[in-house]
């Protein structure tokens, strides 16, 4: 790679790097996994730099390689661990805002990984049902079926909670 387009890159990335972050942490609910995948997607970035800068959507390319490789990590066997059922007593107890933070990261995490995928997609990032389904590799109509079901676990969720 060039210097000037190695310069361009460090630029993008530079400005792009929280959003993938927050991106990458609403998919799996985990800071640490998160930047290992948002590591591994500017890794997969830097290589196809030169191709990549010449598109007319590199943050829609960008986004696509972070869920694809969110769903890849999502498959290996040794992510399917389980955690420990009991955690230590928190040190300070969490404002209000941060339980409600907390209840909907809950709430996300309890949906399987595509439809959760698909409801941060559509709301978070705010992109439309196509970019959505060209991101996951489907359909339109799987799009909004798996956002709209993912909606009604939610409001399930939220339902069961509050009774």
């Amino acid at each position: 790679m060039k210097r000037s387009e190695e310069a361009g890159f460090r630029d993008y990335v530079t400005a792009r790097m929280d959003v993938l972050r927050r991106t990458g942490f609403l998919l799996c609910r985990d800071w640490h996994l998160a930047d290992d995948l948002v590591s591994i997607t500017i890794g997969k970035l830097y290589r196809h730099w030169p191709r990549v800068r010449l598109m007319d959507h590199v943050d829609a390319y960008v986004r696509r390689v972070l869920v694809r490789t969110w769903l890849d990590e999502k498959s290996r066997a040794w992510r399917r661990e389980e955690p420990a059922e009991t955690l230590p007593e928190p040190a300070v107890l969490p404002g209000d805002d941060v339980i409600e933070r907390l209840g909907l990261l809950e709430l996300l995490d309890a949906l399987p990984p595509r439809r959760r995928a698909a409801v941060v997609l559509r709301y978070y990032c705010d992109l439309s049902v196509e970019e959505t389904a060209e991101i996951l590799e489907c359909s339109p109509g799987t799009v909004k079926s798996q956002t709209a079901r993912g909606l009604d676990s939610l409001r399930a969720l939220v339902a069961a909670s509050q009774s």
